[in-house]
């Protein structure tokens, strides 16, 4: 939540977004341990980077797999996501990706939610119109507020006092 908010561009982002990740990596160990020497930052970083790509630290809420067999049938499922090319991989191993017609990232859009371009930007890539479009999330600001500002209808994902199971019946 320290990151400062940055700017939309056109097209994708340098790297994938790894120089973001990179900075945020660099703030946190600047107040955790900030005489952490380069060489040491280098390697903590390249190790925290390609952990954060492995399934085994990602887990799926019960009532996901579940849902999303009951939803695809029926409606184009996608993902858009303040995250990067990792993504993909991670959905393919937690054995989800099959249930998406589309992923977009923000690194890859090259704007980040709750920026409604990025929104907008999905919704053109998918030939969809926001009045077409259900967003589904669980955050106020990057969620709820961000899609709609872009002009969707929000599903406010509120764990524990909402589950997925509560969208099937709305839809």
């Amino acid at each position: 939540k320290q990151m400062p908010a940055r700017p939309a561009i056109e097209g994708p982002r340098e790297d994938d977004d790894k120089g973001w990740w990179r900075a945020l990596v660099d703030r946190v160990i600047d107040q955790i341990a900030p005489r952490t020497s380069e060489p040491d930052r280098d390697a903590f970083f390249e190790v925290a980077y390609s952990h954060f790509a492995e399934a085994e630290v990602w887990k799926l809420y019960p009532d996901v797999i579940e849902v999303l067999e009951a939803l695809r049938p029926r409606f184009d499922l996608a993902v858009v996501s303040n995250f990067d090319g990792r993504l993909r991989m991670i959905l393919e191993q937690l054995g989800v990706s099959q249930f998406f017609s589309h992923v977009f990232l923000s690194s890859e859009l090259g704007a980040d939610k709750p920026d409604p371009l990025i929104y907008h930007r999905a919704l053109k890539l998918s030939g969809l119109g926001p009045n077409d479009t259900l967003h589904v999330g669980d955050d106020p600001v990057r969620d709820w507020r961000g899609a709609e500002t872009a002009g969707l209808s929000v599903f406010r994902l509120d764990r524990p006092r909402t589950s997925l199971r509560d969208l099937v019946p709305t839809l």
